[in-house]
């Protein structure tokens, strides 16, 4: 049997014990599986993908992500896990606005040599996957030697998901990253992180309010049907 991008047993977590937000007694992405969850604001999506992605650990519970106990491992050994294996889109992007584009796409290898060491494996150096990274999502040279605060949010988004897709991370999360986009450059974006998260075999789970972008990836899960503890909004 394949192993699972994410598989979740018994998760309980609440940031106020009076108050608990997530109970999931199962849930799993499948390997190189792409699927939406979504959710209103205020249902524990982004603190969900802040236990898959081991910024903090369950309080009851297991996280197996590309076969590995998250939850059982130590702060250090979570951050150095999530380095190596996870590609992370954050809502607000989180780029260094001084550095250009392709400066920001390679920081990923800096922390992770096995990142870089499977970029070198392909046959480029880190730079210019960068580059080609930034390519396939729409960036021009121009555009890649701006400052990235020069950008607009089309293209720092763009920027964002490059520096999660380098060196191959066997899981993509995204936290709502095209809540600022019109309609165009939303579907554009969606298509074009799908196509290269196919290309690279990594699974990609994307988080949003928006159910009518369910139509774009291979499965749509609502938060609120998998977590039995009812959260109001």
């Amino acid at each position: 049997m394949s192993t699972a991008a994410i598989r979740v047993r018994g998760l309980e977590f609440a940031w106020d014990a009076r108050q608990p937000l997530l109970d999931i007694p199962d849930f799993t992405l499948g390997e190189g599986e792409r699927a939406l969850l979504v959710g209103p604001s205020g249902s524990g999506k982004s603190t969900f993908l802040g236990l898959i992605a081991g910024v903090t650990p369950p309080q009851t519970g297991e996280i197996e992500v590309l076969g590995k106990r998250v939850d059982a491992l130590a702060a250090a050994r979570r951050d150095a896990f999530r380095a190596e294996h996870l590609g992370v889109i954050f809502q607000l992007f989180n780029l260094v606005p001084y550095l250009s584009p392709a400066e920001n796409v390679v920081l990923p290898t800096f922390f992770s040599p096995a990142r870089k060491r499977r970029v070198e494996q392909e046959g480029r150096s880190v730079r210019d996957e960068a580059v080609r990274l930034l390519h396939t999502l729409g960036l021009n040279d121009d555009q890649i030697n701006r400052p990235s605060l020069a950008l607009s949010v089309g293209q720092q988004q763009r920027v964002a998901a490059a520096r999660a897709l380098i060196g191959k991370p066997g899981l993509v999360i995204a936290d709502e990253p095209t809540s600022a986009l019109d309609s165009d450059a939303r579907d554009a974006f969606l298509k074009l992180l799908s196509d290269e998260c196919e290309k690279s075999g990594a699974a990609l789970l994307f988080v949003s309010h928006d159910t009518t972008l369910a139509t774009r990836f291979q499965r749509s899960i609502d938060l609120r049907e998998i977590n039995r503890q009812k959260v109001s909004v």
